[in-house]
């Protein structure tokens, strides 16, 4: 249907969740791993004591029980997802996303172990055909090893949700995103067309226990999955993989324009004959072709899990086209079960083909779903068009409910 067409208020959105967590079941990861691993596993598995809420019972079924999960849903309105891993694979002390890189020492267990996530998330997605993404693992510790696993990933997945990559953390040992080490890498996902996802959560340092810490660890944990924007864009790495498409997943959108700006501003400095910053850092620069801003619009896209009403209104200095919409399922923070309310909150009297592009055709373009396929079924459980157009103020949100999205408090539209 053309952007410019009259739509029938009762049509439904086929809504697809650009951000979904899922994982197996703690020792449901044994078949998955080599036989003489197995007596290393039952260790691990029986010395293992889970601190994750979304883990335990009641609601731990959510990350692997398919049948359950299709029914939530489907109850709540959106028709297929994007998954990034939530359990805990073998032999780690921690889920995957804020798992520090492995040691040399520990590097042949976890990367087994991650492996075996990858692919029981195979079998997870074809429980579900054409309706789950996944993004495949790796570890950046051995560059060949995760161009191999991008490798089987394209040949075992319905579809590819892409690469997570773990952004590299402070004094970790590991080569920066720029160095030459990853031209194999960004090779690989240029050639198979295999977006480079970062996820919020990925990057950040061993920040301890104390109370202090673990704060502090919440208010900064966007900010290090922000920094392979940067590194990319002055690394030359987009500018070498022109057709590398990256993903940046749950870390807001309220910080984009700002962000952009002072990319821009640091780059016109690093061209001007006359500046300081041209003499000592403008090297790199010289070699750019185009501004961060116009790298960034062709080249990343946004997984904007349950914007906020005070994001919203940034969607065109993000760019309508590369916004994708994310439900967050099955953490409390996500949208679930108010996701009708959350599309309310976010797009509320939005032009029908804005939102549209936001929450079903940018993700299904990127990420190869089939929304002919998927019409049918959003036909019958999607929110209609008059729904999500109508409003919400604060005063209807859903009561009892961690959902970000209705964060009475605005998050500040200009903030880095």
């Amino acid at each position: 249907m053309g952007a410019s067409e009259p739509e029938d208020g009762n049509s439904r959105y086929a809504v697809i969740s650009s951000d979904g967590h899922a994982g197996a079941d703690l020792r449901d990861y044994k078949p998955y791993l080599a036989s003489h691993y197995h007596d290393e596993f039952d260790a691990w598995a029986d010395s293992y004591v889970n601190p994750f809420g979304d883990l335990l019972e009641p609601v731990a079924y959510r990350n692997w029980d398919s049948t359950r999960r299709l029914e939530e849903t489907e109850s709540d309105g959106f028709v297929a997802e994007v998954l990034f891993p939530n359990t805990v694979p073998p032999f780690f002390e921690q889920g995957n996303l804020v798992a520090l890189q492995p040691t040399e020492a520990d590097y042949e267990h976890r990367w087994a172990g991650l492996q075996a996530h990858n692919r029981w998330m195979a079998d997870f997605c074809a429980q579900a055909p054409g309706r789950r993404a996944a993004c495949v693992q790796v570890f950046l510790n051995r560059v060949e090893d995760a161009v191999g696993e991008i490798r089987w990933a394209t040949d075992n997945f319905d579809v590819l949700g892409g690469v997570l990559l773990p952004s590299v953390p402070p004094n970790r040992g590991l080569h920066e995103l720029w160095e030459p080490y990853y031209e194999p890498l960004w090779r690989v996902c240029e050639e198979l067309d295999v977006p480079v996802t970062i996820h919020s959560g990925s990057g950040v340092p061993d920040y301890g226990d104390h109370e202090a810490a673990r704060a502090i660890l919440l208010i900064e944990l966007a900010w290090f999955a922000h920094r392979p924007v940067w590194h990319l864009i002055f690394g030359g790495v987009l500018e070498r993989h022109p057709g590398l498409k990256v993903v940046l997943t749950e870390q807001g959108v309220a910080w984009i324009p700002r962000g952009l700006e002072t990319l821009d501003w640091f780059y016109r400095r690093m061209t001007l004959p006359e500046a300081a910053e041209a003499r000592f850092f403008g090297a790199v620069a010289a070699g750019m072709s185009m501004t961060p801003t116009e790298y960034f619009h062709r080249n990343v896209w946004v997984g904007a899990s349950f914007l906020r009403p005070s994001e919203a209104p940034l969607r065109h200095d993000v760019g309508i086209d590369h916004i994708m919409w994310g439900a967050d399922y099955p953490h409390t923070e996500g949208t679930y079960p108010y996701t009708t309310e959350a599309l309310r909150a976010a797009f509320g009297g939005c032009p029908t083909d804005e939102v549209r592009a936001m929450v079903e055709t940018n993700a299904a373009g990127l990420y190869g779903f089939d929304l002919d396929a998927l019409r049918p079924l959003a036909d019958r459980i999607g929110p209609t068009v008059d729904e999500v157009s109508r409003p919400i103020s604060p005063d209807e949100f859903p009561p009892d409910t961690g959902c970000a999205a209705f964060d009475k408090v605005a998050v500040p539209s200009r903030s880095w």
